[in-house]
């Protein structure tokens, strides 16, 4: 049956073409170059050879009482609050360096399966975490 999984649009009918070879990312902000890390539970083309079970990187930040001030003025004018994007997207990195760090730990080469959780603690504190399964992974012969 040739339908179109989900009956999504752009879903490719017939035999897949050859997919990519996996090539990491330039070494960006101390993120180990080789190592893969993805939201899904397989990757393509890879095997999965030993699992070490779940790791994370977590941080807990507090809100700067100026940048407070500042988003509280922006966002009665609208539009994006950069202090806070940027804090945000440095702690992400953060976590996610030290969830890397402790699959390398491990042994692991990959991380599969990950995910961002976030909370609030308190008024002005944010937890940030990166969880996954850190694995050995070898190409498919």
């Amino acid at each position: 049956m040739s339908q179109q999984p989900y009956g999504q649009p752009g879903y490719q009918q017939g035999p897949p073409q050859q997919q990519q070879q996996y090539a990491p990312p330039p070494q960006q902000q101390g993120f180990q170059q080789n190592f893969l890390c993805v939201t899904t539970n397989d990757i393509p083309g890879y095997r999965i050879d030993a699992v070490y079970g779940e790791v994370f990187g977590l941080t807990v930040r507090s809100r700067n009482a100026f940048s407070q001030m500042g988003a509280g003025l922006k966002s009665m004018f609208g539009g994006e609050l950069k202090g806070m994007t940027k804090a945000l997207m440095d702690s992400r990195n953060d976590v996610m360096q030290r969830m890397i760090q402790e699959a390398m730990n491990r042994g692991a080469n990959a991380i599969v399966g990950m995910r961002f959780d976030t909370s609030e603690m308190g008024d002005v504190w944010t937890e940030i975490c990166a969880y996954g399964t850190a694995v050995t992974i070898s190409r498919q012969a």
